[in-house]
């Protein structure tokens, strides 16, 4: 058997190790649905997540180890860059579209969309789950995989990955913004309507913060402690300030 190595920067599962050209993570209420996901990406060639392996002898989620650099410990996305991971998401969401959730199977979804979703995303895209090598980009942690919707999902991406920031430079960011989107391939009705749901998403994820604050659930305490709140609130207060500027960026 091969040493383990203990892998580092998750917040869902505890303990995730590597053993060779696979990782090891506990298995999860959701990992039912995330492996059904993983299977349905695969069969349909699409190279932009991990391979699922089913479970080794201690019951836990085997999956493909993919070499690379994790994006957010690189600069900040270039235009082409932002290009690329808009086709990529686009790429991702279309092949989403021929999934048959299984009816047995519960989901994760730290902030849902209030539309209910149409469509089982990955809802945290985002350069601490990008992988980069190479030859692939490979979006990993699949545990809040569930019902989103494209804008929904898209939208956590913005601001992860321009990134928005409290006190940003709206003249640099809108053509940021417009680089992932038109990489994505959005309509105009779409366009028109995403700046709205970046300012939603964002402030979600800032209100699970102070939810688990409040309540002491985790991870979302542990992070409000570390300071996590302290961006995602003023990035969504920013977002929502410039709605217009990203429209017309976008348009």
């Amino acid at each position: 058997m091969e040493r383990e190595e203990v892998l580092t920067g998750g917040n869902v599962a505890d303990r995730v190790v590597r053993i060779g050209a696979t990782v090891r993570k506990p298995a999860l209420p959701q990992t039912p649905g995330v492996e059904a996901v993983l299977e349905h990406l695969a069969e349909r060639q699409f190279d932009g997540a991990p391979r699922t392996y089913g479970r080794d002898d201690q019951g836990r989620h085997v999956l493909e180890y993919v070499p690379g650099e994790l994006a957010h410990a690189q600069p900040p996305s270039t235009l082409d860059e932002l290009r690329r991971i808009g086709r990529l998401i686009r790429e991702l969401h279309d092949t989403m579209e021929s999934f048959e959730p299984p009816s047995d199977v519960s989901w994760n979804v730290i902030v849902p969309d209030p539309t209910g979703g149409d469509l089982i995303c990955h809802n945290d895209l985002a350069p601490w789950n990008l992988v980069r090598n190479d030859q692939r980009w490979v979006f990993i942690d699949w545990d809040n995989a569930g019902h989103s919707s494209r804008l929904w999902d898209l939208g956590y991406a913005a601001t992860a990955f321009l990134p928005f920031v409290a006190g940003g430079d709206v003249d640099a960011d809108g053509p940021r913004l417009r680089a992932l989107v038109d990489g994505y391939g959005l309509d105009l009705e779409q366009r028109r309507a995403l700046p709205a749901q970046i300012a939603a998403r964002t402030r979600g994820q800032y209100d699970v913060l102070i939810r688990g604050h409040e309540t002491g659930e985790q991870p979302w305490a542990r992070m409000y402690d570390e300071g996590h709140a302290d961006y995602w609130g003023p990035a969504a207060a920013y977002v929502a300030e410039h709605h217009d500027a990203w429209v017309a960026a976008l348009v």
